[in-house]
Parts: structure tokens; C-alpha cells; sequence
């Protein structure tokens, strides 16, 4: 009896380890990001991450002392980015975008995206919409 006893608190144990594990890794906006801090980048692509919970942008953005900052912004999970039409090379390396959002409670070059506007005016909405985020952007 001792030793089903046993495995029946691991198992619950190791389950609710995983489950902190999630809920650590999706986050809310509030927790992350500041809506009272919009940020529009423009800048160059240099990296696109496709991974779940959320993709993430990276731009090169020139600053105003002309020293070139890499910024992170976070974009929905790859899920709902195919369920808006856009496929995994949707923003190649190199583009020129502008991209808005709102930048991280901590004040450093990370952001949560909102849109992504192309040289050529398409505008695209690329963010998550979390209980708490603000409204997509209207068009």
C-alpha cells in the first residue's frame, strides 16, 4: 500500500510541476508589456522565431544617436498567425518594416508587436489578443 501511496504523489507532484511550467510560459500582457507605452520601430528584420507560445520579430532599429539597436518583439503564437493567413516566411530577413506595439514593463528592447507595415502599404496585424492586451489596430 505504502508504494501505490507513493506513486500516486509523485504523479500528482510531477503534474503539477508541469502545469506551473505552462502557466509560467504563457503570461499575460499586463504582466509583460505596458499599454500605456506604444513603440513604433522602423528597421530591418533579422531574425523571425516560429515558436510556440509566441513568435518573436527581431528588427535592427536606428536610434537617435545613430547607434543601431536590436529590438524583440513578440508576435501571436504561430497557430493563430496561420489561422490569420500569414505562413512561417511571411516577414523575410532584410525587410524594411515599421512595426508597432508596446514596449516591456522593464523598459528594455523588447516589445509586444501589434502590426507590421511593408514598404509596398500592406499592414499587418501579427499580435496576440490576450484578455488584457489592447484591441487589434483598426483598418
Amino acid at each position: 500500500m505504502p508504494s501505490t501511496l507513493f506513486k500516486s504523489t509523485t504523479i500528482v507532484v510531477m503534474l503539477m510541476a508541469t502545469l506551473a511550467v505552462r502557466a509560467s510560459a504563457h503570461h499575460s500582457f499586463a504582466a509583460e508589456y505596458d499599454a500605456k507605452k506604444p513603440v513604433t520601430l522602423k528597421g530591418t528584420v533579422t531574425k523571425v522565431e516560429w515558436v510556440n507560445p509566441h513568435g518573436w520579430i527581431y528588427v535592427d532599429v536606428k536610434q537617435p544617436n545613430g547607434k543601431v539597436a536590436n529590438w524583440a518583439v513578440e508576435a501571436g503564437s504561430p497557430q493563430v498567425l496561420a489561422r490569420r493567413g500569414l505562413k512561417r516566411n511571411f516577414l523575410p530577413i532584410g525587410a524594411e518594416v515599421v512595426i508597432t506595439g508596446y514596449q516591456a514593463r522593464d523598459g528594455s528592447n523588447t516589445a509586444n508587436g501589434a502590426s507590421v507595415k511593408f514598404p509596398d502599404g500592406r499592414d499587418i496585424f501579427f499580435g496576440s489578443q490576450g484578455a488584457d492586451a489592447p484591441p487589434a489596430p483598426t483598418r
